[in-house]
């Protein structure tokens, strides 16, 4: 299947103004999609409405639900992807809105923050209305603790791992295995993966493999492929590890009422 691209400007913060202090937009995706890297003048709130897409920020990788979206400061660099089939939204506030952050941080989208960026993206309101509804969004928006980001190291001696994990999460390859194939001690590679990522080569792969379950998942991959796909012997022993990782099973990771007001 063949990749659509999209391209769009740097822009810094407050770079211009529009008429509306909110302006949302929709796509439904029919081709894998990425965007290239580029900045808003105004803060962005991304999150998919089906299927599951990703952001990169800096070295952070971000996975983008139903249930947790993501928040983009004005004028951050950042780029993404969405696969085929899946639909993203987007609301963009004026950069005269003071930030939920000054960096990006995962945002939980509650049954209220939905209703709330509906109301003020579809219906003609106001301009005391657009302004009241406006506030009542960022009383309600908090930083999540459910967001999946991953931080990828940039050390060259770990570049190997990092880039056979992206093209296989179910590489078995222990970190002995590594060491020996890149000539160094198996703590040189923990101590560069705790510097870079806070984690060690355990639980940076098993974070490394929960994002790529959780886009399968968003495709309705049955969980026992997912968890073979993923690098698991077994469903029970892939959710023990997903769980360790996001604190919450594979369902309930989806489940609407788990971010519910």
């Amino acid at each position: 299947m063949t990749v659509d691209p999209r391209h769009q400007p740097e822009c810094a913060a407050d770079a211009f103004r529009f008429p509306a202090r909110a302006v949302g937009s929709g796509d439904d995706h029919e081709r894998d999609t990425r965007w290239g890297g580029h900045s808003h003048s105004a803060h962005e709130l991304i999150w998919n409405e089906c299927g599951v897409g990703h952001a990169v920020t800096g070295r952070q990788l971000w996975t983008v639900t139903r249930t947790v979206g993501l928040w983009i400061p004005a004028g951050a660099p950042h780029s993404g992807s969405a696969p085929a089939g899946s639909r993203q939204m987007a609301v963009y506030f004026d950069a005269s809105n003071p930030p939920l952050s000054d960096h990006p941080v995962a945002v939980d989208l509650t049954d209220l923050l939905r209703l709330l960026l509906d109301r003020l993206v579809t219906e003609t309101l106001t301009s005391d209305a657009h302004r009241t509804t406006e506030q009542m969004i960022f009383d309600v928006l908090r930083p999540s603790d459910h967001g999946l980001v991953l931080q990828v190291p940039s050390s060259p001696l770990v570049a190997p791992v990092v880039d056979a994990v992206r093209r296989d999460p179910a590489d078995r390859r222990t970190l002995k295995d590594w060491a020996r194939e890149l000539g160094v001690s198996t703590r040189t590679i923990t101590r560069v993966f705790e510097r870079e990522t806070d984690l060690g080569f355990t639980r940076w792969l098993a974070a490394a493999r929960a994002q790529v379950a959780v886009r399968l998942l968003g495709e309705d991959m049955p969980i026992a492929k997912v968890a073979d796909a993923v690098g698991y012997g077994s469903a029970s022993s892939f959710t023990t590890a997903f769980r360790r990782v996001t604190g919450t099973t594979p369902g309930q990771f989806f489940a609407a009422d788990l971010h519910a007001v």
